[in-house]
């Protein structure tokens, strides 16, 4: 294998690799990314086993041929290279050899045979979504998914299409039993085939939030078996998904709640921040007192002190004290944009709605505490 490519070109699609690779050292092998030189291109292959991406760039070939090398590695070799073309090319026991100028790096490789047999998948199903609006979508459920590991089937985002005249209405969800977050969104175009929803797991998705971050326009979609498929470009990403059925989340939405108040988003977001300093460490508990037009936010940790503040809210109902996890709250309020939010509540029994005023198509739902 020997060939040249541009410094930008390879330090663009190492940092997606490295980002995949297995850190944890389960594998030691997948510490590694593939290259391999064919025709008019080099591609990258890397892999955890749960996410897996492979993507080209042009280069100039002189010799085809595969090697493996340490990505983190050869990631912040080719980083601190001045730009330009560098030249890389398989040595004898699979050493690859970069050079650029007068700078010569040797890296110990192995051989692309020890590597893991890479996914690939047959359809041709795909469906075009808006990369914009999928990545809004990552945002504001990403944050409920559960991190307990013995809840596997609830350790990723819940997809789910309906078809709906010449569009479809794409439907994510994530709780983690405390708290819930909901989305939907319609987008014109073919709906997928298969609309069972099926579970994306977490690190899949920050893959795909990250590969969404240079699209301004759309990508492409499938779902094949038990994997996920994510095409822009030359960019390919397959996410294994997480098998298992998903709760019923319907239950876990209230209904007809009987009370609600509009909020100035920035005000309870920084009130609540600031309140939240002297809660509980671990429980991060506050406490909402709601009476005619205002609202008190207290928090008291024995070993720090107690806070209080007030702030302005519209709300007419009755007297309520309620009890939230301070951080579960900050963290809807963080993925929203809007200016107003709407808080459905019912007693300090019942779990509180929120969501943006303007928008119901956003729905977070977040459990009570104990007060």
């Amino acid at each position: 294998m020997k060939l040249s490519v541009e410094k930008k070109d390879l330090l663009n699609v190492i940092a997606r690799a490295q980002n995949i690779v297995e850190k944890r050292n389960t594998m030691p092998i997948l510490v590694n990314v593939l290259l391999e030189a064919k025709g008019e291109g080099l591609r990258a292959f890397a892999t955890d086993l749960e996410v897996s991406l492979t993507d080209e760039i042009k280069a100039t070939v002189k010799d085809g041929g595969k090697v493996a090398v340490n990505a983190k590695s050869l990631f912040e070799i080719i980083k601190e290279l001045p730009e330009g073309k560098i030249e890389l090319e398989r040595k004898e026991n699979n050493w690859l050899k970069i050079t650029q100028n007068r700078a010569v790096f040797n890296m110990v490789g192995i051989s692309p045979e020890e590597y893991p047999v890479f996914p690939t998948f047959t359809t041709q199903e795909f469906v075009r979504m808006d990369g914009p609006v999928f990545a809004e979508m990552i945002e504001k459920t990403i944050y409920a998914v559960s991190t307990d590991e013995t809840r596997y089937h609830l350790n990723g985002v819940y997809l789910e299409v309906r078809p709906d005249r010449d569009a479809a209405i794409y439907r994510m969800v994530a709780t983690d039993g405390h708290r819930l977050s909901m989305i939907d969104r319609k987008i014109t175009g073919a709906a997928p085939k298969s609309t069972q929803g099926v579970i994306v797991p977490r690190k899949g998705l920050h893959e795909i939030r990250k590969l969404l971050e240079s699209v301004e326009d759309s990508v492409e979609v499938a779902i094949e078996g038990a994997q996920l498929v994510v095409r822009n470009g030359t960019t390919l990403l397959m996410v294994r998904l997480i098998e298992g059925k998903y709760p019923n989340y319907q239950q876990l939405i209230p209904q007809n709640l009987k009370e609600h108040f509009l909020v100035q988003r920035e005000s309870l977001l920084s009130s609540l921040k600031r309140v939240s300093l002297l809660s509980n460490s671990k429980s991060k508990g506050v406490t909402f007192s709601l009476s005619g037009g205002r609202m008190e936010i207290t928090s008291n940790n024995p070993e720090l002190g107690d806070a209080k503040e007030e702030i302005e809210v519209e709300y007419k109902g009755k007297e309520i004290k309620i009890g939230f996890n301070a951080r579960y709250v900050l963290d809807v309020l963080s993925s929203m944009q809007d200016d107003i939010v709407r808080v459905e509540l019912n007693d300090q029994l019942s779990p509180g709605l929120l969501r943006p005023h303007e928008d119901g198509s956003y729905t977070c739902v977040v459990m009570p505490m104990r007060i």
